[in-house]
C-alpha cells in the first residue's frame, strides 16, 4: 500500500508538535516533507505555511498538515491557496468528518489548542478517513467553481 506523501510545517509556536507528528507519521510509513520553521525562534506563520499548501496544490505532496498556536491563521493562509480545503481540527470527529464531508486536502491544528497524543490521535483519523462522495461532492464541485470566479 503507498501511503500519501505529507506536507508538514509550523510557525515557532507549532514546532514542538510538527516535529512530534513528523516521527510518528514516519513511524507508519508516511513520507513527510517537513518545510519548517526548525526553531522556537518567533517566524511570520504566512512564510511557512504558504509554501506547505503550495506543495500539495502542485502535487508535490498529496496532503498537508499545518500547525501553529491556534490553527486558524495557518487555515486562513492555506485556503487562499486554490484547491486547498484546510479544515482547523480539534477533535478526532472533527478530523474525520473534515475528510469524509468536505475532502480537506490540508488539516490545521492548534498546538496551544490540543495535546499531543490528541493531536497524533486526530491526525490518525484524518488519514483514515475516505471522503464520502455523494451529497458532499456536489458541494465540493461548489466550492471549486466559485474559486475559478
Amino acid at each position: 500500500m503507498t501511503r500519501p506523501r505529507i506536507a508538514i510545517a509550523s510557525d515557532h509556536a507549532g514546532v514542538r508538535l510538527k516535529e512530534a507528528l513528523g516521527r510518528h507519521l514516519a513511524a507508519k510509513g508516511y513520507p513527510v516533507e517537513d518545510l519548517g520553521t526548525d526553531s522556537g525562534a518567533p517566524v511570520d506563520y504566512p512564510l511557512v505555511i504558504r509554501p506547505a499548501a503550495e506543495a500539495v496544490a502542485e502535487g508535490r505532496c498529496d496532503l498537508g498538515i499545518v500547525l501553529g498556536g491556534s490553527g486558524n491563521g495557518e487555515a486562513i493562509v492555506a485556503n487562499k491557496v486554490r484547491s486547498i480545503r484546510c479544515a482547523v481540527c480539534w477533535s478526532v470527529e472533527s478530523a474525520a468528518l473534515a475528510k469524509a464531508h468536505n475532502d480537506a486536502n490540508v488539516i490545521a491544528l492548534g498546538a496551544r489548542m490540543v495535546s499531543e497524543e490528541a493531536a497524533t490521535a486526530i491526525v490518525d483519523a484524518w488519514l483514515e478517513a475516505e471522503f464520502e462522495g455523494g451529497r458532499h461532492r456536489r458541494r465540493i464541485e461548489q466550492i471549486a467553481e466559485q474559486e475559478r470566479r
